[in-house]
């Protein structure tokens, strides 16, 4: 049984390994979109590096993690989208992150047998 602060714990590390991911993932778009740096392939690397580093952190099985992941980093992309990209989400991105995060809820903390 997760308590109310293992809840917090675990979705904030999901949070926390997505933004690596995407941060990752975003500073070699800069460089090939946008004319910027090459030497943001070097943070890239870096945030990458944190990205897979911190998914060994999460107490479950790796496949569970995997998959209740996918639905936080949804989320997280969509705020991505509002706070970098200045684009705010439709409707209907707000109704996709809450099936994403019912989903992320019923991977990670339903009842599992080890």
């Amino acid at each position: 049984m997760n308590t109310p602060l293992d809840v917090i714990r675990i979705l904030g590390l999901f949070g926390l390994t997505a933004v690596a991911e995407i941060v990752g993932c975003y500073l070699p778009y800069l460089w090939i979109k946008e004319d910027k740096s090459i030497w943001l392939l070097i943070p890239a690397a870096c945030s990458l590096a944190l990205f897979v580093w911190l998914l060994t952190l999460h107490p479950q099985a790796a496949g569970r993690v995997y998959a209740a992941y996918g639905g936080v980093y949804i989320s997280v992309a969509i705020l991505w989208l509002w706070i970098v990209d200045a684009i705010k989400p439709t409707m209907t991105d707000f109704i996709g992150v809450s099936i994403c995060l019912v989903g992320v809820s019923v991977i990670m903390f339903g009842s599992h047998q080890n």
